[in-house]
C-alpha cells in the first residue's frame, strides 16, 4: 500500500488527487466554420457494404508513456507503418536507427494516431533539441537520463512528465510555453492524418484525427479515445485537466464541436473498463434528481456508441462470478484476463482505488457484457439508454504500430520497456498483441466507417480477421419464398437481412409473432500464404437480460460448430485437428419472452493456437530461457476470436 500512496502522490498518477482543474488560457478554440475538404468517390463502394479492419488506439513519442520509454516512432512513421512499410523500434543505434524491423503482413485499412492529450506540449518540449525547457531537470528525467525523486528509472519518465504538466518552471507564469507547444504537436499529428489519407478513388487508406482522453481518479483508467468524423476539428485537444469527468468532455466537445456551423463531428470510444474499479459505466445515483440522471444518460448515448473491448491490457468482454451475474460460467470468459482470474476482490457495488498500479477491485460494471445490461437498467429507471455500445477492439501500442497484433512475431508495445524476448518474457506476460477494429460500411472513406461507428455496425477481433454478418428479423430468414432455399445459400442471403431485419448495432422492437429470428454467418480469417489463419471452433450466440431485482442474467448459446477436438503442437505450434472455414446458421431464443428486453451479440471462436509467448519461448535459445517458458501454470495457447455488436430487442 506504501508504494500504491508513493506512486498517487509523487508520480501525479490520479487526477482524482488534482488540486484543480486548469483550463488553458486562452480557452480551446472551436473548430472552425468550414466544410470538409472534398474527396473522389470510391471505386468499391457496395451498398451491401464491405468489411474493413483498423486500428483506432496508437501511440507515438508525442504521448508521455510512448517517448518515455525510449521509443522515437513520429505520427507519420506511425501511418507508414499501417500501410505496410517497415520502421524501426528501439533501442536506437549512434544514427538514430531502430535496431529492430518490424512490419505489418498485411496493411490496415483505416487507423489513427490517438497520443495522449494530456502532456503532449511538455513532451514536446523535452523531446525537441531546440526547445528551451530541452535541458531542463524534468526533460533530462523524461529522456531516462536521470531518475525522478526515490523512484527506480522505469517510472521516473512518467513521474516527471505528469510532475511538470503546466508547471510555471517548464509553462511559463501563464502557460504559453506549453500551449504553443501543444499546438505544435497537434498540427504535427494532424499533416500525418492528412497526408495519409487517401482521397482518391482508390480509397487504400483511411485515416482519422484523434487523441486519449487519459481520465486516471484514483491511480484507475477511465480513458476515451476521442476520434473526429473529419479534418475540421478544434483548436486543441480538450484533457483532463480541462475537463476532469466524461460529462465535462462531452459537454466541451458538444460546445467545441457539434454546435458549430463547421462539418465537425466526434465520438469518444471508451477503452480498458477491466481496468477501471467499476467506474466505466457506472448506475445512477438514485439520490440525484432523475433530470441530472437523464441530461448524463443522453450524453453518453450520443457520444460513446462503441467500446474497445480487447487491446494489449486484456480483454474486456466478460468475466466468471462476479456478484449480481447469475447464469452458468462462461467457458470462453477466461480470454487475455489482466487481472487474474483467481484471487481478485469483488467491488460488489463499490468504486476501487490502483486498479492499474495493480490494487483496486473487480466490478461487474468493468465488462462490456454487463455494461450492455447496465443500459437496459437504466433505460427502464430513465427511458434512455447511456450504454448501447457496439463492440471494438485495437492495440494500445506504444510503439507507434498500428495493426501489429500476430501472435508469431510480437515485438512487445512498451518501447525499450519490452524491447528484447527476455523482457517481455519477464515483465509483459500479462499482455497480449490487442484485437483489430472491423467495420462494415460502404466505402473505405471517413464518413462511411465514421457513419458505421454512429450505428455500431461494427465488431471486434483479438487479432485475426475473422469476419461475420449478423441480422436480426420477425421473418424467417432460412426460407426463401420463391426457391424455398436456406438463407446460407442464398445468394441475396446479406440484402435479405438487411430487407427484412436489423444488422449487428440494431434495434429490433416488438413485439413480432414469434420469437425472432437471428441469421449469423462467419468466416475464418484466411490469414497470408506463409500464415494461413485458424480454422473455426464454433459460433455462440451470448443473451443479456435484466430482471426486476437489477441482477443481469447472461446464456450462452452455441449455434454453429462446436467442441472438435482440436489442439495445437506445443513444439512447433502446427495446429492439429478439423475446423471450420465458414459458420453459418439462422436461430431462435428458445426461451424468449416477449414482455423483456434483451440484449443479443455474437462470438466466434477460434480452434486453438500457440500465444504469443509460447512462439517467443521457441525462438530463444533453449539454454537462454526465462523461468515463464516452463512455468505449468502460465498459459501457452489461446482461443482468438471475433465478437458482433449486439442486436437489442425491446418491447
Amino acid at each position: 500500500m506504501f508504494v500504491l500512496l508513493l506512486l498517487l502522490v509523487v508520480g501525479g498518477f490520479t487526477t482524482g488527487m488534482a488540486p484543480e482543474q486548469r483550463n488553458w488560457q486562452p480557452s480551446i478554440g472551436p473548430a472552425p466554420s468550414i466544410s470538409a475538404r472534398p474527396r473522389s468517390p470510391c471505386g468499391d463502394n457496395s451498398a451491401l457494404r464491405n468489411p474493413y479492419f483498423g486500428d483506432l488506439h496508437v501511440h507515438t513519442a508525442y504521448s508521455w508513456d510512448g517517448s518515455g520509454r525510449g521509443m522515437k516512432t513520429t505520427p507519420e512513421q506511425a501511418y507508414r507503418f499501417a500501410r505496410g512499410e517497415a520502421i524501426g523500434l528501439p533501442p536506437y543505434d549512434g544514427d538514430g536507427a531502430g535496431m529492430r524491423t518490424v512490419q505489418l503482413e498485411r496493411p490496415l485499412d483505416f487507423a489513427a494516431v490517438t497520443d495522449h492529450a494530456e502532456s503532449i506540449g511538455e513532451v514536446n518540449l523535452c523531446i525537441s533539441p531546440e526547445s528551451a525547457a530541452y535541458n531542463s531537470d524534468a526533460c533530462r528525467v523524461f529522456r531516462g537520463e536521470e531518475r525522478y525523486g526515490l523512484l527506480p528509472k522505469g517510472l521516473s519518465p512518467m513521474a516527471a512528465i505528469k510532475s511538470s504538466t503546466r508547471a510555471t518552471e517548464m509553462c511559463g507564469e501563464d502557460g504559453a510555453v506549453c500551449r504553443n507547444a501543444s499546438l505544435t504537436a497537434w498540427e504535427i499529428m494532424q499533416q500525418a492524418a492528412e497526408d495519409w489519407y487517401d482521397r482518391s478513388g482508390d480509397c487504400s487508406f483511411t485515416t482519422f484525427h484523434g487523441y486519449e482522453y487519459t481520465w486516471a481518479p484514483w491511480a484507475n483508467r477511465v480513458h476515451r479515445n476521442v476520434i473526429f468524423r473529419n479534418e475540421v476539428i478544434p483548436e486543441l485537444p480538450v484533457s483532463s485537466i480541462e475537463e476532469s469527468q466524461p460529462e465535462g468532455l462531452w459537454q466541451r466537445l458538444k460546445d467545441l464541436c457539434l454546435e458549430t456551423s463547421g462539418d465537425c463531428d466526434v465520438l469518444s470510444i471508451p477503452h480498458n473498463p477491466n481496468h477501471a474499479s467499476g467506474r466505466m459505466f457506472p448506475l445512477g445515483d438514485p439520490s440525484t434528481p432523475v433530470e441530472e440522471r437523464r441530461a448524463r444518460a443522453e450524453l453518453a448515448a450520443q457520444f460513446e456508441p462503441i467500446v474497445e473491448m480487447m487491446q494489449i491490457k486484456g480483454e474486456s468482454e466478460c468475466r466468471n462470478g462476479l456478484s449480481g451475474v447469475l447464469g452458468a460460467d462462461d467457458g470462453f470468459c477466461d480470454l487475455e484476463k489482466y487481472t487474474p482470474l483467481v484471487d481478485a476482490d469483488d467491488c460488489a457495488g463499490d468504486l476501487g482505488i490502483g486498479k492499474s498500479l495493480g490494487y483496486g477491485c473487480v466490478s461487474r460494471h468493468d465488462y462490456a457484457r454487463y455494461a450492455i445490461a447496465a443500459g437496459m437498467a437504466e433505460e427502464r429507471e430513465l427511458g434512455i439508454n447511456p450504454y448501447r455500445l457496439g463492440f471494438v477492439g485495437s492495440t494500445d501500442t506504444h510503439n507507434g504500430t498500428p495493426g501489429d497484433v500476430e501472435e508469431w512475431n510480437w515485438e512487445g508495445s512498451t518501447g525499450l520497456n519490452d524491447a528484447t524476448a527476455v523482457k517481455r518474457l519477464n515483465t509483459q506476460f500479462q499482455r497480449n498483441p490487442g484485437g483489430l477494429m472491423g467495420v462494415w460500411a460502404e466505402e473505405n472513406s471517413r464518413d462511411a466507417l465514421f457513419d458505421a461507428m454512429r450505428r455500431r455496425e461494427v465488431f471486434a477481433t483479438s487479432g485475426p480477421r475473422i469476419t461475420m454478418r449478423f441480422f436480426a428479423g420477425w421473418e424467417d430468414f432460412s426460407e426463401d419464398n420463391e426457391t424455398s432455399t436456406p438463407w446460407c445459400e442464398r445468394l441475396d442471403a446479406v440484402q435479405s437481412g438487411y430487407d427484412t431485419g436489423v444488422p449487428m448495432g440494431g434495434e429490433l422492437n416488438g413485439p413480432g409473432p414469434d420469437a425472432p429470428y437471428f441469421a449469423i454467418n462467419a468466416w475464418r480469417d484466411p490469414g497470408t500464404q506463409t500464415t494461413p489463419g485458424g480454422l473455426l471452433e464454433r459460433v455462440q450466440v451470448v443473451k443479456m437480460v435484466v430482471t426486476d431485482d437489477g441482477d443481469y442474467h447472461q446464456r450462452i448459446y452455441d449455434v454453429g460448430g462446436g467442441s472438435n477436438g482440436a489442439t495445437v503442437d506445443l513444439n512447433s505450434c502446427r495446429p492439429k485437428g478439423q475446423g471450420a472455414d465458414q459458420l453459418c446458421s439462422v436461430w431462435q431464443d428458445p426461451e424468449f419472452d416477449q414482455s423483456q428486453s434483451a440484449a443479443y451479440y455474437v462470438r466466434v471462436i477460434e480452434n486453438p493456437s500457440c500465444r504469443w509467448n509460447t512462439w517467443t519461448c521457441l525462438a530463444v535459445p533453449e539454454s537462454e530461457r526465462p523461468a515463464a517458458c516452463s512455468d505449468p501454470s502460465l498459459a501457452r495457447t489461446t482461443q482468438e476470436r471475433a465478437w458482433s455488436s449486439p442486436i437489442w430487442y425491446t418491447p
